[in-house]
């Protein structure tokens, strides 16, 4: 027993250790950022971001390279930050922003009005979000259902069963929402061109047919990861070709 005591206890004092370095690493990129000296702000969020995911590290580093002019790292960055927390409407208008800046301007395809509609919907939370709704919603269902079966009045039973059922509905809804969303970010690889201008290939060869150029900032989805120096990526017109890997970083 004494034995686990201690490792939990060096557990938590190695814990409180990370943190407070942490906390003032981000103290120095945050004043190093204030004062214009975005080299060392960049150094010390790059440091924060390797000691685990998040939203505002994301962010701040986007805000760093946007003032760097380095705007195909601000956009992945901003990327970043969106995809930890896409209901954050400062990372979405910073991220719109950066992309203003970009080369190309294209179009997204055409999708059905009800697939663009779940698509925002479900974008507009995080998983733990909605995990956190979804766990609400069960908790009014359980009260809600509690109260059906030990009110005695008509009327207030009514009332709780229909309100536990629609609950239930909310339970079922935000729990597809939270679902769907870890299945797109798990199985959607996307990525953020870092090259000037990159000419993609019909085939997975440099002596492929030249198809079309996009260049730094652009966002492509990889479709074909499997071999070892080329991937097949879509663009948001829906146009699709080969790329080396080393023409763009994974978001």
């Amino acid at each position: 027993m004494k034995k686990y005591a201690i490792i939990i206890l060096t557990m938590l004092v190695s814990l409180a250790i990370s943190a407070a370095d942490a906390a003032g690493l981000k103290k120095t990129a945050d004043a190093a950022y204030s004062k214009g000296d975005y080299r060392k702000a960049e150094q010390c969020y790059l440091k924060l971001s390797k000691m685990g995911e998040s939203s505002i590290v994301s962010y701040n580093l986007g805000c760093t390279y946007y003032r760097m002019d380095n705007i195909a790292k601000s956009v992945l960055w901003f990327e970043r930050a969106a995809r930890l927390d896409p209901s954050d409407d400062d990372i979405r208008f910073n991220l719109d922003m950066a992309r203003s800046k970009t080369i190309d301007r294209i179009t997204p395809r055409h999708e059905m009005f009800f697939i663009s509609w779940w698509n925002s919907l479900m974008l507009s939370l995080s998983v733990s979000q909605w995990a956190y709704l979804a766990t609400a919603a069960f908790a009014v269902m359980l009260v809600l259902f509690g109260a059906y079966i030990y009110l005695s009045g008509i009327m207030w039973r009514k009332i709780s069963f229909f309100g536990s059922m629609l609950s239930l509905l909310f339970v079922i809804l935000f729990n597809i929402m939270a679902w769907s969303l870890r299945s797109r970010n798990d199985n959607r690889m996307e990525g953020i061109i870092m090259s000037p201008a990159v000419v993609v290939k019909s085939t997975p060869d440099k002596s492929g047919t030249d198809l079309f150029v996009i260049h730094e900032g652009t966002k492509i989805v990889i479709r074909d990861n499997t071999l070892r120096d080329w991937v097949e990526v879509v663009i948001a017109d829906g146009k699709v070709g080969w790329v080396r890997k080393d023409v763009f970083e994974t978001i």
